[in-house]
């Protein structure tokens, strides 16, 4: 699949990329968007593949904008070039045809049967289609089931038993039937479960010791040393972090976590030297620090924006809408708008809710649109009662391929 360029964030393009609902409310209005929402199917823009979500908000845009599901299909059908080896080329348009079935648009079926039966990443398009939890689509798919996957792949594949399809399977299929029924037993209270290493009745200092190790006991002795709030962890912090690999850095960071107030001056100065400790230093001003720390969290707020880094902007985001810090309001609007990585926006409208009210209605009405599941839930609880929100609420309620939260959250408010 060809590089993803990122267009500016103030082209339709480039909205569209990112998943705002600004740009799904100016798609109606701009001829030629089509051929952008199709763009982002076959190169799929998100930042972090694994968390953000997209499909849903380009379906929908395929049907508002009544496009064919023609390109999405022939994408599938194309499979690249031998030098195309990006193991994600088409799970965004097997989700996008999988919710455009959700959205009653049933010539998607089609081409994700074909992909089912002959694929590259097969396996995904029948485990789409089996979700949908329609018989009359995937009539005979139990036979490319049965055929192709191994004992480990059905166990998956039937992780909801109660779907409809998955029952019809099962009664035609021993090697299905086998599947939910390990499932149902896996479930049932009483089984062992695996072994965790016991730290109970063991001193900080021989906790501290076994830390300092390796394998599973390290692990569960920093996590006990958390739970105990042990200031000892701030020295270990400072041993460990700057070499150790990232499961006991994890581990190490979430224990420190734990310390809460306890671990905020040692955290200052983490942040102003910034040492190898920085990272978790700002993360404990973020939860515990006062507002003397907001000029710490603006400053990596503002380095993040800067250089892209996504991923390290949750945290100050985080915390200067806990500290209500009214200096982050422009900072904050700019995120919005230029992050490429939309998982951060459920985190930005709680922000600028709890910085600056009123213009968070602005956000939390263009949230109602979003791509996120969290930022729509958010916004259909905050969303100012105009007639065009009310409305747009009402239809996210009644939308069978919404996000159960997210209908819950609009029937509370209706």
């Amino acid at each position: 699949m060809d590089k993803v360029v990122m267009q500016p964030a103030d082209t339709l393009h480039g909205q569209l990329q990112r998943g705002l609902g600004r740009a799904a409310r100016r798609a109606a209005e701009r001829p030629g968007a089509g051929e952008f929402v199709y763009d982002c199917v076959r190169r799929d823009p998100r930042w972090d593949r694994q968390v953000e979500s997209r499909s849903l908000f380009y379906a929908r845009l395929i049907v508002d904008l009544e496009l064919s599901v023609g390109p999405v299909a022939d994408h599938l059908a194309d499979p690249g070039g031998p030098a195309d080896t990006d193991l994600w080329r088409d799970s965004l348009a097997i989700d996008v045809l999988t919710d455009l079935l959700r959205l009653s648009r049933r010539e998607a079926a089609r081409p994700l049967r074909r992909y089912a039966e002959e694929g590259t990443h097969w396996y995904d398009a029948l485990h789409a289609l089996s979700s949908v939890g329609d018989p009359t689509l995937t009539d005979g798919l139990d036979e490319i089931a049965v055929a192709r996957c191994n004992d480990d792949d059905l166990r998956w594949l039937v992780i909801e038993p109660d779907n409809p399809v998955i029952k019809d399977w099962a009664r035609r299929q021993p090697r299905i039937a086998a599947a939910v029924a390990e499932h149902e037993a896996a479930g049932r209270p009483g089984l062992r479960c695996a072994a965790r290493t016991d730290t109970t009745g063991r001193s900080d200092a021989e906790l501290l010791a076994e830390a300092k190790r390796v394998g599973d006991s390290a692990v569960a002795a920093i996590l006990e040393l958390g739970r105990r709030r042990s200031p000892a962890l701030l020295d270990l912090a400072e041993e460990l972090l700057p070499g150790q690999p990232g499961r006991y850095g994890g581990a190490v960071c979430h224990a420190i976590r734990d310390l809460g107030a306890l671990a905020v001056p040692r955290a200052r100065i983490w942040t102003a030297r910034r040492s190898s400790c920085f990272d978790v230093g700002i993360s404990v001003l973020a939860r515990h620090g006062t507002e003397q720390d907001v000029p710490a969290l603006l400053s990596d707020l503002d380095t993040a924006l800067a250089e892209r880094n996504w991923g390290a902007a949750a945290s100050p985001i985080e915390g200067l809408g806990r500290l209500r810090s009214g200096a982050a309001v422009p900072l904050l609007k700019t995120t919005w708008t230029e992050s490429e990585y939309a998982y951060l926006r459920p985190r930005l409208l709680t922000a600028l809710s709890r910085t600056a009210s009123y213009t968070s209605e602005a956000y939390a009405t263009e949230g109602l649109w979003d791509c996120e599941e969290e930022v729509r839930r958010a916004a259909v609880a905050t969303a100012p009662p105009s007639d065009d929100n009310l409305l747009r609420i009402r239809r996210l309620r009644g939308c069978a391929a919404e996000d159960a939260e997210v209908r819950s959250a609009a029937a509370l408010r209706l």
